[in-house]
């Protein structure tokens, strides 16, 4: 059987594909369930500094949730199938090294929710994203509602979710909902170039970074500064710390090893 999704790890970058293009990487209960294993294995495996996701083919990175599959399901089903989508991409979110959401072709619905759920996005120039759930009469349920907003501001979130538009990858620039856009081309080799950019840099610190963001996202800036200060204090006796400050005063290249 075809796994749904594919994993690989070059030089301290993991790569995740979803793989299922014939049906727009669509998210089904098989394919959420290999996405959980993969991610588990991405938390356990130190040698992975950086995580790239994208999706298999060259038009969509992910349609959202698998439509014809929940169409079947009962009503105590759906709600188990919302559920599980939440759960997943939060556990996307909670990975401890960078994410970046690599959105080869169309994000939409839960496609899109993906994307929020990753640090960084970096999008083809033919990408289209949105959340069309509205036009069927429901609403994003796997954190659109409340990403969205926190990333490109509540007037633009409500726009977007309101109408239920697509917008092209140059106006998704534009507002800030992804960082960068690339030819179709040249989008996974600048993605690995910024992976690489980011690996080269104390993988520690990286962790520690990204854990004062998202854990001070809805604190006053008071807060956020003490949860800064103690995410520097863990940082003072490590030896990576210690190669840098060697490193700088040798004019040499550090060699992190994440200790």
């Amino acid at each position: 059987m075809e796994q749904l999704v594919q994993f690989s790890i070059k030089e301290a970058i993991g790569v995740l594909t979803l793989n299922r293009p014939k049906a727009a990487n669509a998210l089904s209960a098989a394919m959420l369930t290999e996405i959980n294993e993969t991610i588990q294995h991405i938390q356990h495996d130190t040698r992975i500094r950086c995580l790239l996701i994208t999706g298999a083919g060259s038009r969509v990175f992910c349609a959202g949730a698998d439509l014809k599959e929940r169409r079947h399901m009962s009503e105590k089903e759906v709600k188990r199938a919302v559920l599980t989508i939440q759960q997943t991409f939060s556990a996307i979110e909670e990975v401890a090294i960078p994410v970046i959401a690599v959105i080869n072709g169309h994000a939409l619905g839960g496609g899109l929710e993906l994307a929020l759920a990753c640090d960084v996005r970096i999008a083809s120039t033919e990408a289209t994203l949105g959340l069309p759930e509205a036009g069927l009469a429901i609403i994003p349920g796997a954190g659109g509602t409340q990403r969205l907003p926190r990333l490109i501001g509540i007037g633009q979130a409500k726009k977007l979710i309101y109408t239920g538009a697509s917008i092209r990858a140059e106006k998704a620039l534009q507002i800030g909902l992804v960082e960068h856009i690339s030819t179709p081309d040249s989008l996974m080799h600048d993605a690995v170039t910024l992976a690489t950019h980011i690996t080269q840099n104390g993988p520690i610190a990286l962790k520690e970074a990204k854990r004062a963001i998202q854990s001070s996202l809805d604190s006053d800036l008071q807060t956020g500064i003490e949860k800064e200060y103690e995410a520097y204090l863990r940082l003072l006796h490590t030896e990576d710390r210690m190669e840098g400050l060697r490193a700088f005063q040798e004019k040499r290249t550090p060699q992190y090893k994440g200790k």
